[in-house]
């Protein structure tokens, strides 16, 4: 999938952008060719779909116009991994070699996708758009999400959800930063972002309407989609009246904090061990 005409990103982004607004131009010649030149480039990792720019993250959204655009441009083509056949839009990658990421089967990552150098990818999945970073662990059955921004040195534990967000183009991907650790059956969608170091306890789950409650002081403190850095997080519930009664919704508690005086693996084991909290 090779653009047939270069674009500089200005060009690419302005044509894409077009033909979003408006898809009777998606048959043109210079959409393809500027379509399949973003895909290539975020496959090669010189293009990335959000990036944190003077400490906010911003969020490229022709890019994730151009992966929409993609699906209605391409024809499922079919394909085979041994006994097994698939039918879809995107190809897998496959020129795992001389990439330093390791792949174990069946461990995919979708076209369109990057994984840097030191990942290990077990029997899980990577979508289309998505961006890992070094030396991270995207641990056995789980899921990383359409455009999803996941830092260098994460740990996704086993079956955990990282959401993809595709449509609207602007709105933000969900985003791990570095150093986080995400516990066994965790769901991460609708955009949260998790910031640098955090800890979330195995099954919590965080949209981005769930209320995030420090604990940790004399009165909670609430925050909506986003887990500060180095918080440890556990599942909770709050008390919601509704017509037929008072039920419990869930919510997500910041019980602690990573130390800053101690290096993230023996800090990670020393919040785990303090709060008692399940990976």
């Amino acid at each position: 999938m090779r653009a047939a005409m270069p674009f500089d990103l200005a060009d690419a982004a302005a044509v894409i952008a077009a033909a979003y607004e408006d898809r009777r131009l998606v048959a043109g010649r210079d959409v393809r060719a500027a379509v399949e030149q973003t895909l290539q480039g975020l496959d090669s990792g010189e293009l990335r779909v959000a990036e944190k720019i003077d400490g906010a993250w911003v969020v490229n959204d022709w890019i994730k116009q151009a992966i929409v655009l993609s699906f209605l441009m391409n024809d499922n083509v079919a394909s085979h991994a041994g006994p097994l056949a698939f039918f879809d839009k995107a190809p897998m990658k496959t020129h795992w070699r001389n990439t330093g990421v390791r792949v174990v089967p069946p461990g995919c990552a979708r076209y369109g996708s990057f994984l840097e150098p030191g990942v290990i990818l077990m029997p899980a999945f990577v979508n289309i758009g998505a961006r890992v970073g070094a030396g991270t662990m995207i641990d056995t059955w789980a899921t990383v999400g359409s455009c999803a921004q996941i830092g260098a040195n994460v740990h996704l534990s086993g079956g955990v959800g990282i959401g993809g967000v595709l449509e609207p183009p602007s709105a933000r991907p969900v985003i791990i930063e570095d150093g986080a650790f995400i516990g066994s059956r965790c769901i991460v969608v609708e955009g949260v972002v998790v910031e640098k170091e955090a800890v979330l306890g195995a099954g919590v789950v965080l949209t981005a309407s769930t209320p995030i409650i420090d604990v940790t002081g004399p009165k909670p403190v609430t925050h909506t989609a986003t887990v500060p850095a180095r918080a440890v997080v556990i599942g909770g519930s709050q008390p919601k009246a509704f017509a037929a009664g008072t039920f419990h919704t869930p919510s997500a508690l910041i019980i602690g904090q990573r130390s800053e005086s101690t290096d993230r693996k023996t800090s990670l084991n020393a919040a785990l061990r303090e709060h008692g909290v399940s990976v």
